[in-house]
C-alpha cells in the first residue's frame, strides 16, 4: 500500500465488504445497502481497495460498502492483507460473507439458468443435464476452498432459508450497529429446516414443554403471552434460561478481547414456533445491557 493511499484511508468512515458464495444474495444485500445510504461498488478488484478508499477520502467522508466476490479470483490473496492494513490504521472495515448451503445454491443457480462464475466457459449448449450439474458441483466446491479464508475472518449470514426481504433486514439491522465492539445476536429456528451455518452457538430445547400440544396455543408464537405464560411455568424453561444466560456472561467478554465483532447464538426447537422464539426474545432483553443485541426468527420472519 503506498504512503499515500495509508495517510488518504485513514480517516475514512465505516467500509462495508460484501462478499461470499455465487448465488448466496451479494445483490440484494448491496441494493438494500445502497437504499440505506451507502455508496456501492462491486467486483472491485482487490488491488485497487487502499487506492479506492483514498480517493473517498478525498471527496468527503461518506459511509462505502464494497462488493469483492470469486470473479476477482485471482486477486483473493490480496484481500485479507488489505483488510488487516486498513484496521491498523484505523478504519472501521466490516466483512459480512454471504453463505448458503449447496442444495440452495445449486437450486438458485437452476432457477436463474445463469453460469457459475468459476465455470461460465465450460457451461456449453451441448453440454447434457449430468454433466453441467456435475460442473457446478465442483465449481461450488472450489469456490468454498478459494473463500475459506475470507470467510473465517468475517460475519457470517447463512442465507440459505432466507427471503430476500427477511436478508434486506437483517443486513439492515447489522450495519445499524456500531462496529467497535461486540455485536450480539439471537436466533431461533427449526431443527426440521437445518441448522443455520452461521451460528456460533447452537442450543437445542426440544427437550423442554411443547406449547404446540395445546390446541390454543398452537397457532400462537413465543412472542404472545399466552404461550410466555405457559413456558414461564415450567421450571426446566427457567433451567434451560439461566445455563444458557450464564455460560454467555461467563464468556462474552473473552470473546470481546478476542476482538470478535459478531457472536450468533442460535436456538433450536421444532417448528421455530414458540420454544426457540420465547427464549430468544427472553434472552434478548436479558443482554440487552451487554450494548449491541440483534433478534432474529428464521422461521418467523420468513412468513
Amino acid at each position: 500500500m503506498s504512503t499515500e493511499a495509508s495517510q488518504s484511508a485513514g480517516d475514512l468512515g465505516e467500509v462495508v465488504l460484501i462478499t461470499g458464495m455465487s448465488g448466496g444474495g451479494k445483490s440484494v444485500v448491496m441494493h438494500a445497502l445502497e437504499d440505506a445510504g451507502f455508496f456501492c461498488v462491486d467486483n472491485l478488484p482487490p488491488e485497487l481497495l487502499p487506492h479506492f478508499l483514498a480517493l473517498e477520502k478525498q471527496r468527503g467522508e461518506r459511509r462505502v460498502a464494497i462488493g469483492v466476490d470469486v470473479r476477482s479470483e485471482g486477486s483473493l490473496p490480496h484481500v485479507l492483507p488489505h483488510l488487516k492494513q486498513l484496521r491498523a490504521q484505523g478504519v472501521r472495515v466490516r466483512s459480512v460473507f454471504l453463505d448458503a448451503n449447496d442444495e440452495a445454491l445449486l437450486r438458485r443457480f437452476s432457477e436463474t439458468r445463469r453460469p457459475h462464475p468459476l465455470r461460465s466457459g465450460e457451461l456449453g449448449a451441448d453440454q447434457d443435464g449430468a454433466d453441467a450439474h456435475r460442473a457446478l458441483v465442483e465449481a461450488i466446491a472450489l469456490e468454498r476452498e478459494l473463500l475459506a479464508g475470507l470467510r473465517a475472518e468475517s460475519t457470517v449470514i447463512d442465507t440459505s432459508l432466507l427471503r430476500a426481504a427477511q436478508l434486506r433486514a437483517w443486513v439492515r439491522d447489522l450495519v445499524s450497529v456500531s462496529g467497535e465492539s461486540l455485536t450480539l445476536v439471537f436466533e431461533s429456528f427449526a431443527f426440521k429446516h437445518g441448522v443455520p451455518s452461521d451460528a456460533d452457538f447452537v442450543f437445542d430445547v426440544r427437550v423442554l414443554p411443547n406449547p404446540y400440544y395445546d390446541r390454543e396455543l398452537r397457532p400462537l408464537t413465543g412472542r404472545d403471552a399466552p404461550v410466555a405464560d405457559f413456558l414461564n411455568a415450567q421450571p426446566e424453561v427457567g433451567l434451560m434460561l439461566g445455563q444458557i444466560s450464564g455460560f454467555l456472561r461467563q464468556w462474552l467478554p473473552s470473546f470481546a478481547a478476542d476482538q470478535r465483532s459478531y457472536l450468533t447464538v442460535a436456538i433450536g426447537c421444532t417448528g421455530g414456533q414458540h420454544r426457540s422464539v420465547y427464549l430468544v426474545e427472553t434472552l434478548a432483553r436479558q443482554f440487552a445491557s451487554h450494548g449491541h443485541v440483534l433478534k432474529r426468527h428464521r422461521e418467523l420472519d420468513a412468513r
